[in-house]
């Protein structure tokens, strides 16, 4: 019995690398000589770094820097086992839990600590990154990020301007001779599951900047910025980042991870899925077993869970998705791969008692139990 567990998280509950022990544990009773592969999952948000440097038995840095109110936070980002690629979640340094709710205001935030974060990475010898956007409390265009890395953006006056949201309107040169060195041998692979142009309806502050704390006023004066920077991006650099997909993505990061750094943007779930290589230990599989916190679906939607599937479809191998809740239109993941789905609760309790950590380890590591007395009986039958 060969089976490869690819968990994602249950957000608020247990991580992925907790998940994977709970299902092999609860397997190993029934098949005792089972080839079990663990790989933690993550669809490039919260988790990624957890995952990556687990899987590839990396280490963890944890370093001072700039958070997104200009005060010194603790942050931290990894460096996976082959000691030369760094993995940063653009939400440890510029998050939107960094700010309490009555501070939140993207025109006065900043992806500063981002930059640092990448600086940090390089002075150790990194030259390839993986940036997981998402949960950013920024609406900067990624300036602040850029600002770090030694981009200047001037005034009509020729002084630099700040490192905010607020800042982007005033920007009329951007100069570029102190930029760190090492970054032109840098590669950037960017976790972008979101397709949102820089300005405009669709774009970083009219879709995301009013769940960081922006009314009409503040979110009409954040995409004028973020038109504007454009503007003078494509006047000065002859770079056009406003119509790529994933532009606006994280308060414009996207934006500039592509226009500034060359970064590629890609699918979240298939970037870790290829970095682990993932496809590898799934073509041996007899089962693979699946999961995240809820299954509904934005599960469909290029989350883990469905982009395992697709790729277990390949090989015409079973896959088996576990979550806590699973919603009526779950159905719709049978047509992508998953052959069956099912929730870990066994009895009615409270949300709160669902989410505990030691209940939803004995709830997977049981339902797991159960599934596979249940294949090893037809196995035998058959």
């Amino acid at each position: 019995m060969k089976v490869l567990i690819a968990i994602d998280s249950f957000k608020g509950s247990i991580s992925s690398i907790e998940g994977g022990k709970a299902i092999a544990e609860g397997i190993l009773p029934v098949f005792p000589d089972a080839d079990i592969v663990t790989i933690p999952l993550a669809d490039g948000g919260e988790g990624t770094v957890d995952a990556l440097i687990h899987a590839t038995n990396g280490i963890f840095i944890d370093l001072p820097v700039t958070g997104p109110l200009n005060e010194k936070i603790q942050s931290r980002y990894g460096i996976m086992g082959d000691g030369k690629t760094a993995v940063i979640e653009v939400a440890a340094a510029c998050g939107l839990t960094l700010v309490p709710l009555a501070k939140r205001n993207p025109l006065l935030t900043t992806s500063y600590g981002v930059g640092e974060l990448i600086l940090d990475a390089i002075h150790k010898g990194c030259r390839q990154f993986i940036i997981g956007l998402g949960g950013s409390a920024t609406n900067d265009a990624g300036i602040g990020m850029l600002q770090a890395l030694g981009f200047h953006f001037l005034n009509n006056r020729n002084q630099s301007v700040g490192s905010n949201g607020q800042s982007l309107k005033a920007i009329e040169k951007i100069k570029m001779d102190d930029v760190h060195p090492d970054l032109k041998n840098c590669e950037f692979y960017i976790a972008c599951d979101v397709n949102n142009p820089l300005y405009g309806p669709n774009g970083a502050a009219y879709i995301f900047g009013p769940q960081k704390g922006a009314d009409q006023k503040i979110v009409q004066e954040l995409d004028e910025g973020l038109r504007h920077f454009s503007k003078v991006l494509k006047k000065q650099l002859d770079v056009d980042v406003h119509h790529f997909p994933g532009a606006g993505a994280a308060g414009g990061l996207g934006g500039a991870f592509v226009g500034f750094l060359d970064g590629k943007l890609q699918s979240g779930t298939r970037l870790i899925l290829d970095v682990l290589q993932v496809e590898k230990y799934l073509k041996a599989a007899d089962f693979v077993i699946t999961g995240e916190g809820r299954l509904d679906s934005q599960t469909a939607m290029g989350k883990a869970p469905s982009g395992i599937a697709q790729l277990a479809d390949k090989y015409h191998v079973p896959v088996i998705a576990l979550a806590g809740g699973v919603t009526a239109d779950s159905s719709a993941l049978n047509d992508l791969g998953i052959t069956s789905y099912f929730s870990i609760m066994n009895e009615p309790m409270a949300l709160e008692q669902a989410m505990n950590t030691n209940k939803t380890y004995e709830n997977l590591k049981c339902i797991s139990n159960q599934l596979f007395r249940l294949i090893k009986t037809v196995r035998l039958d058959s």
